[in-house]
């Protein structure tokens, strides 16, 4: 099996857009770095209110990912001095706090608010969707679609198409096949699938994995032969390009 995504991952120019992203947790900073990076972006990364201060010192990102809660200070202090000393800098906090209270007063100093656990795709769209209101389109870097034989998934509007006709999915049901597409030419079991795509953290006696499978099935079988393939007793994989069976 083969799986093509278009060159080195980016088709951005010189001039992509950077983010400052400042979050203490080395985990989650990884994460987003590795992230947001793989679909285009230029990253600086610091991990307190100090090294944010000195990162925009050195150079003007064009959107701030914060994180609010900080070891020496607080994300919203930086998000105000941001306003002052580069008005048209996007903001965006990420933060575990999830009050009503918290993310109107988060919203009125930036311009997006996600709240933790988060989903790190749907980071990456929020970040790209603040940008398209704050800068020219030629300076987002835009990921090339997924294909794999006559599959192709757009990353940039979550659309999917088979054998040039668009297929209509949920949210779900494209991350599933996108974990799947990401994964062609290897079997994955449903332990890691209930991991990755519904962030279960142990395995949990639950038929979700069965009930989208089939659901897309139904879906792409219509404009193809059978593409997900069932190892009994072991996962789900990708049938050959070409393959009829």
């Amino acid at each position: 099996m083969t799986m093509t995504d278009g060159t080195d991952g980016t088709d951005a120019t010189d001039a992509a857009a950077t983010v400052l992203l400042v979050e203490d947790e080395p985990s989650i900073a990884d994460v987003l770095t590795i992230a947001l990076r793989y679909h285009g972006f230029d990253v600086v990364a610091a991990g307190s209110v100090r090294e944010a201060a000195e990162a925009v010192r050195r150079g003007r990102p064009d959107v701030a990912l914060l994180d609010v809660m900080l070891p020496d200070g607080d994300g919203r202090d930086i998000a105000h001095q941001l306003r002052l000393s580069h008005p048209a800098m996007a903001v965006v906090f990420l933060t575990a706090r999830d009050a009503p209270a918290e993310i109107v007063g988060g919203l009125s100093l930036g311009d997006d608010y996600i709240t933790k656990p988060f989903n790190v795709d749907e980071v990456v769209a929020r970040v790209r969707a603040v940008l398209r209101r704050t800068l020219p389109k030629d300076r987002i870097a835009v990921r090339p679609p997924l294909r794999y034989g006559d599959l192709e998934l757009d990353e940039a509007t979550y659309t999917v198409r088979r054998a040039g006709r668009t297929v209509e999915l949920t949210p779900t049901e494209y991350a599933l096949l996108r974990f799947l597409v990401r994964n062609a030419g290897a079997v994955v079991t449903k332990e890691q699938l209930l991991r990755h795509v519904w962030r279960y953290e142990h395995a949990a006696e639950s038929t979700v994995v069965e009930t989208y499978i089939s659901y897309l099935r139904r879906k792409l079988d219509v404009y193809g032969p059978p593409l997900i393939m069932t190892r009994r007793g072991v996962g789900y994989g990708l049938a050959s390009p070409g393959s009829s069976s």
